[in-house]
């Protein structure tokens, strides 16, 4: 489930962690409502909010460390066939001469109603994978990944079919800790005769001020494009390459295959956990692709 901790990303999950760590504390040795409420024994607040920063921690830890939805080989399917297999000694005695179309199993593949506008099979140009319907060969990651969103740099990761939730989970934790920092670092500045002195007593506090504020709006900015991408049942790749795309760029500018409704996008993004058969979904009865 998880990748190498020490990979290319630590520096920048260190760097995640001490910032984020430093903020705090930065706000609990200043005269912020945080340090005052710690001082006169109300620990409900500062409590909470220690709890929400470590929340917002781990949730980046989980997004940055999880396997987005990396599209195994035959050789890597074949090897967890065996230990689950090992494991779990009800699973059928099945042959491990796997056959795959856009990277599905046969029983996947029987899922997908017949249409004589069927789509050309796609194979990955870097690793030579068959790739289901909305993968992507990540260049930084060097994986094909299902459902394919984006590489967040900041993460170190690719955003994908597995994590995608988890990730929009993390951001509004993270919204709601910094807008939290944010209340707390405005009630922690204080009065001084010159501003020399103002910004001496307040140097730190206002450099702690500032990265708040900044990746409030960003994590807002970010928030917002996801739910909305998301109630559209459309990823970022899709949204910005739709004209490179070999199933969407034949659609019109308006028109999404996958789309399902407001509602059911939701609940299908935020409530169903198994693998989506996408070739089912765009070829569902009614939608007439490509």
């Amino acid at each position: 489930m998880f990748k190498n901790v020490f990979a290319s990303g630590f520096l920048v999950r260190t760097a995640h962690t001490v910032l984020t760590w430093s903020v705090a504390l930065v706000l609990f040795l200043h005269d912020t409502d945080l340090r005052k409420q710690e001082e006169n024994g109300e620990l409900l607040q500062p409590v909470l909010f220690v709890l929400l920063v470590l929340a917002s921690v781990l949730l980046y830890f989980a997004v940055s460390l999880m396997d987005p939805g990396f599209i195994l080989s035959d050789n890597e399917m074949k090897l967890n066939y065996l230990k689950k297999k090992k494991t779990n000694h009800k699973l059928p005695s099945i042959s491990l001469s796997f056959q795959f179309t856009y990277g599905l199993s046969e029983e996947q593949q029987e899922m997908i109603p017949q249409t004589s506008k069927a789509l050309k099979q796609r194979r990955c140009g870097y690793c030579l994978l068959q790739q289901p319907m909305r993968a992507k060969h990540c260049q930084t990651c060097k994986r094909c990944v299902r459902r394919y969103d984006h590489h967040c740099p900041w993460i170190e990761n690719c955003v994908g079919e597995r994590n995608h939730r988890w990730f929009i989970l993390y951001l509004w934790v993270q919204l709601g800790a910094l807008l939290w920092g944010f209340h707390f670092a405005w009630s922690g500045f204080g009065y001084a005769p010159t501003w020399k002195s103002w910004l001496q007593q307040n140097g730190f506090l206002l450099a702690a001020f500032g990265l708040v504020a900044v990746f409030s709006v960003v994590v807002i900015l970010l928030l917002g494009c996801h739910l909305y991408l998301v109630s559209c049942n459309t990823t970022t790749w899709e949204f910005m390459s739709r004209h490179r795309i070999s199933y969407l760029k034949h659609c019109g500018t308006d028109e999404n295959p996958f789309d399902q409704g407001t509602f059911r996008n939701l609940w299908s993004f935020f409530c169903v956990c198994h693998t989506v058969v996408w070739e089912k979904v765009y070829f569902r009865e009614g939608s007439d692709p490509v």
